[in-house]
């Protein structure tokens, strides 16, 4: 069967539209990256074109450490979308100074804990309609 897209869900990860794409290639590569201000050097998550701080343009890719803590989470059970499969554990976890909303994968609910050490484990999703892979942020528990 073939499937169709009406319009592409994750525009954003191109080259063709945005300067941040970068994040998506370094994350293809196991590396969690953000922006840093090139004038006032804050570091902002998610990684953003302009700083906050002082409205400047100019930035560079700093990397994020692979491993953080679990700062919050839930567990979803029910109302997944069809070809997902439950139960699914989502996590704010803190990295590098920042808090990362993402999907932890191979995590017994039952074991989650907070503060409980996660590692980077980019999630491979539908490629783009080029055939570019995508990524998205992902944690396993640490061993």
């Amino acid at each position: 069967m073939t499937y169709f897209r009406a319009l592409d869900p994750f525009p954003l990860e191109s080259a063709d539209h945005t300067k941040l794409h970068e994040f998506y290639t370094r994350l293809g590569a196991g590396r969690l990256s953000t922006t840093r201000c090139a004038k006032c050097g804050q570091t902002a998550w998610p990684p953003r074109g302009f700083c906050a701080e002082c409205a400047s343009d100019a930035f560079e890719w700093v990397d994020l450490p692979a491993e953080g803590t679990v700062h919050a989470f839930t567990v979803q059970d029910t109302g997944l979308p069809a070809g997902f499969s439950g139960p699914r554990v989502f996590a704010v976890v803190k990295v590098g100074g920042h808090r990362v909303f993402s999907i932890l994968l191979d995590a017994d609910p039952a074991r989650v804990t907070l503060g409980q050490r996660v590692r980077l484990t980019p999630l491979a999703v539908a490629a783009d309609p080029k055939g570019n892979p995508r990524w998205l942020p992902a944690f396993t528990p640490s061993a």
